[in-house]
């Protein structure tokens, strides 16, 4: 007879991954945890979207002309937050796709480690702070 062996799952928490030592960055539990907590964000935003498009199917007719602008200016605002999480969506499949391919955690410009604090915040986060701020400066000096 075959023994049965079940693999326990460990859950990491936003401590335990702060408290977590050096060696231990990008571990399996740890890009469990941040698959998990990019696939709750992904959810969260489709969610949105779903009630996104069943309130703008409820087009209520107003007489009214500044009730009717209200209205649209309400719609208008809601859309252009769509487009910006429709953009977050984009790049919450792409850190899943990191995760998948072993590049998760890892700054695309230096190959350093982005850092778990920095993943917390910003778990689509692609270049550690310093390129970060490399890359936000040019763009300044770019603009001005």
């Amino acid at each position: 007879m075959n023994a049965v062996t079940t693999e326990t799952q460990v859950t990491l928490t936003k401590e335990d991954m702060l408290a977590a030592p050096e060696d231990e960055y990008m571990s399996e539990a740890q890009l469990a945890f941040f698959r998990q907590l990019l696939l709750d964000e992904k959810q969260t935003l489709l969610e949105s979207a779903r009630e996104t498009t069943v309130h703008l199917q409820d087009n209520e007719a107003t007489p009214d002309w500044t009730d009717r602008a209200t209205i649209e200016e309400e719609h208008a605002l809601e859309l252009r937050v769509r487009d910006r999480e429709r953009k977050l969506l984009k790049k919450i499949d792409q850190a899943l796709m990191k995760i998948s391919d072993g590049s998760y955690g890892w700054c695309d410009e230096t190959g350093e480690p982005i850092g778990i604090p920095r993943l917390l915040v910003r778990p689509t986060a692609t270049l550690c702070v310093e390129a970060q701020e490399r890359h936000e400066a040019i763009e300044r000096v770019s603009r001005g």
